[in-house]
């Protein structure tokens, strides 16, 4: 049995980027779909319990560095017209698909104004730890949440990344493009280590030590060396860790110092007390919601909203999960 932890805005948006075509009624319409479909599967495929849709927020990162994710907003700024005008119907459709899952569906939905989905979800698995978990998500921040008990399900890609692997959706090890060979499970902690030095351009974190090797050479110690030293602390880790740089300000940093603000950051376990007290809240006053009737009649009208005919004719189906209650 499991929880399935859905990332909402990723899943929906990231779909929305992904179909190139009918109009933008018509897109949103198959982003639906998508959430619906990747759902399902993992219910059906992991003996699903309970669904978790996670909602984001102002994240308070922002507060501890300004930076962050400071390039979605230039990125905003720069859309045409139409553009905008199609985010604003996106934003609105989901909106609306928020509002049903918390009024019409026995879905556990979660949302803080102060907090990401990343967090809901990191926090939820350490809140059930005797539980199995699966993240419906296409972002590769959460493959250091992989666990035996966590796993994450790409809808997008069709990829299921557990400890042991990658596997598409027909149970195949997944191959790797660039060396043609099976991609190799997994390793959490060193990819919380590498994005950490490495920072991560998608949410605008920087570099903790730019142009860093992840092997080192005669002279250089490289990643790989410090991280096998993680433990022990010694010559390998310092050496890396005590080593200075100077940006482009002419403002000279020690890598150590970058490296602990952008693990505060990355490290979805790295949060705040005062945050994962709100967190706690969160999660504990979502999970006491009552139990709603007629989610089925109520999914058949939502599905005729938006001409979803797919999702209708596995429309009992979809009412197990959306109907399945918190225990």
């Amino acid at each position: 049995m499991s929880y399935l932890l859905v990332d909402a805005a990723n899943l929906f948006f990231r779909a929305r980027h992904v179909i190139r075509t009918g109009d933008a009624e018509e897109r949103v319409a198959m982003s639906y779909h998508i959430i619906l479909a990747s759902v399902l599967k993992q219910w059906r495929d992991r003996q699903g319990q309970h669904v978790v849709f996670c909602f984001e927020g102002r994240s308070w990162r922002k507060d501890v560095y300004l930076p962050y994710k400071a390039n979605r907003t230039e990125a905003r700024s720069a859309m045409t017209p139409r553009e905008q005008e199609e985010d604003e119907l996106f934003w609105k459709s989901f909106d609306e698909f928020k509002t049903y899952l918390e009024t019409r569906t026995n879905v556990t939905v979660l949302r803080h104004q102060s907090v990401e989905a990343d967090d809901l979800i990191a926090r939820w698995i350490d809140l059930h730890p005797n539980h199995n978990h699966v993240i419906v998500s296409s972002d590769s921040d959460f493959e250091q949440l992989i666990a035996a008990n966590v796993k994450i399900y790409n809808g997008i890609a069709g990829v299921l990344t557990t400890d042991s692997g990658y596997y598409d959706d027909k149970g195949r090890a997944v191959v790797d493009k660039k060396t043609k060979e099976v991609k190799p499970a997994p390793n959490p902690e060193w990819m919380l280590f590498e994005k950490c030095m490495r920072g991560d351009t998608s949410d605008n974190v920087f570099s903790a030590f730019p142009g860093v090797r992840t092997r080192g050479s005669k002279n250089k110690v490289g990643l790989e060396e410090a991280f096998a030293d993680r433990t022990n602390r010694g010559f390998m880790w310092n050496n890396l860790m005590l080593q200075r740089w100077t940006d482009h300000n002419g403002v000279e940093h020690l890598v150590k110092d970058c490296y602990e603000r952008n693990r505060s950051i990355i490290d979805l376990r790295a949060q705040p007390d005062a945050i994962k007290t709100i967190l706690d809240e969160t999660i504990a006053q979502a999970v006491q919601q009552p139990k709603k009737p007629n989610v089925g009649p109520h999914f058949m009208k939502f599905c005729g909203k938006y001409n979803m005919q797919k999702a209708v004719e596995n429309a009992q189906a979809h009412t197990d999960w959306l109907s399945a209650v918190y225990s």
